[in-house]
């Protein structure tokens, strides 16, 4: 990719410029991603350490664990470097790394959420063929396609997005490099660039959420089909953590590159950022891991072991 701009650095702006609240926002940002790290570390570690756990739901959890470690790291650590700091300036080739490999994990987040929603409708409405459904193979195929998927997608949009010229302000409104605050930057014209933008992420999130609505109606007509209330309320538990993810995910996906007025409310859109960058990484392990028994049971192991 030719860089044709004049511009050789950004500067971030962040979320605001009110002195009083620069330490504030430095202490929550580094504490989200401290927890962030922890929660999602602690959880690979605990999935990989025991046995009893290799299960295709921890494997896409495991997995799911360390996307969300890649892109709140993308993003955090830069963050906190500013605020800390106050130096707003990123080199060009390091907002392309960061726009990459932000958009790249984001991207996998959809397509995992995805298959763990195939993956809850297997065990739900056909717990008998569960074991030859979600084989290994099946497992490692879904996983490894969600990576080439979004990996193909932020490779797209960096392409399209960094081939813009940038010859005016170099000034990006927001704390990170994104797609919206980025075109409002660009002196060539922009209108290839936003449908780029409406059509891939639109087939993204589409293709993936059309595939979770789909598994969990099959899901429902089997749960309305049970006999056994206490089998309806087991069935509902093993989705709701998942359902929630989902939500808050693809709800705050939808709003930022998806609104009719895409990229035009940048203070709305920062907030917006905030949650899907640095708060829900953070969530995931509560949301999905953290309330479940076996994962509870898999850490009381892991401390026996080290302090019998």
């Amino acid at each position: 990719m030719e860089n044709s701009t004049e511009v050789t650095e950004f500067i971030l702006l962040g979320l605001t410029d009110e002195p009083s609240l620069q330490v504030p926002l430095l202490l929550a940002f580094l504490f989200i991603y401290l927890i962030t790290v922890v929660g999602n570390g602690g959880m690979i570690a605990i999935i990989g350490s025991d046995s009893r756990l290799y299960t295709p739901m921890y494997f896409f959890l495991s997995n799911l664990s360390f996307v969300d470690l890649g892109y709140s790291s993308a993003v955090a650590p830069k963050v906190v470097a500013t605020l800390w700091s106050g130096d707003k300036v990123i080199s060009y080739s390091g907002c392309a790394a960061q726009f990459f490999f932000f958009v790249g994990f984001a991207t996998v987040e959809c397509y995992l959420l995805a298959s763990m929603a195939y993956d809850r409708h297997a065990v739900v409405c056909r717990p008998l063929h569960y074991t030859t459904t979600m084989t290994a193979g099946v497992c490692t195929l879904l996983t490894a396609g969600s990576f080439f998927c979004g990996f193909l997608n932020a490779s797209i949009h960096t392409a399209d997005t960094f081939s813009l010229s940038f010859c005016g302000s170099n000034e990006v409104n927001h704390f990170f490099c994104d797609i919206p605050p980025l075109l409002a930057l660009a002196c060539s014209d922009t209108c290839i660039s936003k449908l780029v933008v409406f059509f891939v992420v639109g087939f993204n999130v589409f293709s993936t959420l059309l595939v979770i609505l789909i598994s969990y109606l099959f899901i429902y007509m089997t749960i309305q089909s049970m006999c056994s209330a206490e089998g309806r309320k087991k069935a509902f538990s093993t989705c709701a953590s998942h359902l929630t993810a989902v939500s808050i995910f693809y709800g705050m996906i939808i709003f930022m590159y998806l609104q009719p007025g895409f990229g035009q409310s940048m203070d709305t859109d920062k907030i917006a950022s905030v949650f899907y960058t640095v708060v829900i990484p953070m969530l995931n392990p509560l949301i999905y891991s953290l309330r479940n028994k076996e994962v509870k049971s898999a850490c009381w192991r892991i401390l026996y072991k080290l302090h019998p």
